[in-house]
């Protein structure tokens, strides 16, 4: 049995809490070069609370709904040195988690944020029209 530990934050605060996007669909980028560090488009919110989300020349209007789950957005680290370090400081509660992997590096996974509530767009997207010609 392998023992991974499961930390909280280096300096004992809470995590920062994350939102999850759920889109009806697929997000294709322009040049096909992916879309990890590229900006997807703007979030806004409307003066009730609607969530909106405006992509290129489109417009989505969503709602806010709370997870039935928690989900915990992990970070792992494999530094033997680093974990010794950090096994000898009490104010970080440690939690063993079994897996499958053989071998004698120590592991260790940190709680980079915790997502509690997620944004669902469900309708097609709306394009965005300001000006309109007229016809002669």
């Amino acid at each position: 049995m392998v023992q991974i530990v499961v930390r909280g934050s280096v300096d004992g605060s809470s995590p920062p809490e994350w939102l999850l996007v759920e889109l009806q669909g697929e997000m294709v980028s322009r040049h096909n070069s992916g879309l990890a560090g590229n900006v997807m488009g703007d979030l806004l919110y409307t003066k009730e609370g609607v969530p909106v989300l405006i992509v290129g020349h489109h417009i989505l209007y969503g709602k806010q709904v709370k997870l039935e789950k928690v989900f915990a957005v992990l970070t792992k680290r494999s530094d033997p040195e680093q974990d010794t370090q950090d096994a000898n400081e009490d104010d970080v509660t440690q939690v063993p988690m079994e897996t499958d992997q053989q071998g004698s590096t120590s592991k260790s996974y940190y709680v980079t944020a915790i997502i509690k509530r997620k944004l669902i767009f469900k309708t097609r997207p709306k394009p965005i029209i300001t000006n309109v010609p007229k016809k002669v």
